[in-house]
């Protein structure tokens, strides 16, 4: 039976998320940043005959992230989703979103390696850059820096969805500067009790090869892991992982977006 999830479910949803909390951090985050009662977010479950929750999905704006560690009413959750006018905005776990492929009309698929980190394994010297930390008042640079970037799509609810996670302290942004102007920054998103995922890791492409968006990770490597948080990430581009690897993070799975 799949049914809207409310306050009364937080503790069964908690400790069902909580099985796989990197793989789960968005929806751990968005849970814990906005409850259950939003106009932008909704949450289902998929309770088996016994009552137990087997699944839950999360709608945050216009995207979904469905988990579930086994089976599950694959049709009921694809139903909801239909509801969506366009196609679906779907992300999670590689072979759970796979199931999704016959059932919704999906936008262009995006697979990518999720990786986490734990530990501090760099030598921690004081950086040779002066890194800050964005503000609100930061935003609509941030959002320039990275419509200069053609890997980046930077979407019309992308400057609300930075805002949002500043005001709410569910992300930060962290960044460098030459001459007044951003030139490299990182931030993150889904923060919560327990880890927050990487996004947004962007140079100019006139100032690349200098090591700016390195020496901002590791800062916020050592700020997350410091406050007894896990960091997660996901890649596509071997270079690039070499480079997270490099600065500890390590692979756990793969994840799968549509849109």
């Amino acid at each position: 039976m799949i049914r809207k999830l409310n306050r009364k479910d937080h503790r069964v949803v908690f400790s069902f998320l909580k099985q796989e909390p990197s793989l789960n951090l968005f929806i751990i985050g968005d849970i814990e940043a906005f409850g259950y009662e939003q106009e932008f977010q909704e949450l289902w479950g998929d309770f088996d005959e016994d009552g137990a929750l087997r699944a839950v999905l999360l709608r945050f704006y216009d995207s979904y992230i469905p988990y579930a560690p086994g089976e599950f009413d694959i049709e009921g959750f694809a139903k909801i989703m239909r509801n969506t006018a366009h196609s679906v905005r779907l992300s999670g776990k590689t072979d759970l979103v796979a199931a999704f492929e016959p059932l919704l009309p999906l936008g262009k698929k995006r697979v990518t390696y999720f990786c986490e980190c734990n530990e501090i394994i760099f030598p921690e010297v004081e950086s040779r850059y002066e890194i800050k930390q964005a503000t609100i008042n930061d935003v609509d640079r941030i959002i320039e820096l990275r419509s200069r970037i053609a890997e980046f799509s930077v979407l019309p609810s992308s400057r609300d969805m930075l805002v949002k996670s500043l005001e709410t302290n569910t992300g930060r942004t962290y960044y460098i500067e030459e001459d007044g102007r951003m030139v490299s920054s990182v931030s993150t998103t889904a923060e919560n009790t327990l880890s927050a995922m990487v996004v947004g890791v962007c140079t100019d492409p006139n100032d690349r090869q200098k090591g700016y968006a390195s020496e901002i990770m590791k800062r916020v490597i050592q700020d997350y892991i410091r406050s007894g948080k896990t960091l997660c990430l996901f890649y596509d581009n071997p270079s690039a992982g070499r480079i997270y690897k490099r600065l500890g993070f390590s692979d756990i799975g793969m994840w799968t977006m549509y849109g």
